[in-house]
């Protein structure tokens, strides 16, 4: 059975996650980037319960509590062929009893591997589509809903990520649990994609000086999407909106979503061999990149307390499309 529980602003939320997950110290990475020890840490979000982890299963716990309220048969969302959040929909669905349809944008690859590989095993139904843009994949995320509506199926549709005011209730719960774990108000440092975490930390927080987020993806209105989401879930969970403006790094984008970048891998490598850490070239590594910067840089004060939330997606790495690129830059050392 399910195990369901009431979590921030009294929303019902199933458990999912394995709370709370460990924040960590990063002694020898802290020592690399030229800070003391024990003023660095990682919140270890890639070791959440479901479906090999990551930051999109405490969003699913909220998602899913309310799909089974409103009596869903399936589950429906959309995302990158190697998505995180996709590979987590089918796991939740699968842990629910429920269907799973994803629609992922791109061409079905020659191999399957990763992420899709572990969509195919949870029992999803997949369909390749080209999407425009992050609304045109809504709109085929939609166009899937009713086909399944048209055979008498009850689909609930994710949004993108689950970056709502509902999915990041998740990390409002997560930010009261990082300042339960360490004191002195630490800075976090994530990628921010679809948004959803960045704005529930922020929201948790009360403080958008707190959450330092990595652009990893192609959004240009991102600023003015965290700022929106952080103040719905902050009304959500019965909290003041947060104080101040988004906080962003756009620096470590490279060519695009997903596009390597020299920086992300040397971060995947220092995280590595110093604290045995797998980082993933979409989504942490960048994020991690944009930490390394930051603190060479002076952007991240030497003495401010610095957690770096591991938001998992090591199975996008062991893909053939990423692996083999990785594989060349370090045979390169």
């Amino acid at each position: 059975m399910l195990e369901t529980h009431i979590g921030s602003g009294g929303a019902p939320r199933i458990a999912l996650a394995g709370r709370p997950t460990p924040l960590l110290p990063a002694d020898r990475l802290a020592i690399a980037l030229d800070r003391e020890p024990g003023t660095t840490w990682v919140k270890r979000d890639d070791l959440t319960s479901l479906g090999l982890g990551g930051n999109k299963v405490r969003k699913l716990e909220y998602v899913l509590a309310d799909a089974l309220a409103a009596g869903a048969t399936h589950l429906v969302t959309g995302a990158g062929v190697q998505s995180n959040m996709a590979r987590a929909t089918a796991a939740a669905a699968a842990k629910a009893g429920l269907g799973c349809a994803l629609v992922l944008d791109g061409a079905p690859p020659p191999n399957v591997s990763g992420n899709l590989l572990l969509d195919l095993l949870f029992g999803a139904s997949v369909r390749f589509r080209d999407a425009a843009d992050h609304n045109h994949l809504e709109l085929l995320i939609e166009e899937m809903a009713d086909e399944l509506r048209s055979t008498g199926a009850v689909p609930y549709v994710v949004p993108v990520g689950a970056s709502t005011a509902l999915g990041s209730l998740g990390y409002v719960d997560a930010a009261d649990e990082i300042d339960a774990q360490i004191s002195g108000s630490p800075l976090v440092v994530l990628a921010t994609g679809s948004a959803g975490t960045h704005a529930g930390l922020a929201a948790g927080f009360g403080d958008h000086e707190r959450v330092l987020g990595v652009r990893i993806g192609t959004r240009d209105d991102l600023e003015s999407r965290v700022a929106a989401i952080a103040d719905a879930t902050a009304e959500r969970a019965g909290r003041l909106a947060p104080r101040g403006r988004p906080v962003l790094m756009h620096d470590q984008l490279g060519d695009g979503y997903g596009e390597h970048t020299d920086a992300c891998h040397e971060a995947m490598t220092m995280a590595a061999r110093t604290e045995g850490l797998i980082l993933d070239p979409v989504y942490t590594g960048k994020a991690m990149a944009g930490l390394i910067a930051g603190c060479r840089d002076g952007r991240i004060a030497a003495e401010r307390p610095l957690v770096f939330l591991h938001t998992g997606g090591a199975p996008g790495l062991f893909s053939t499309s990423h692996s083999d690129v990785v594989s060349r830059w370090l045979s390169r050392e």
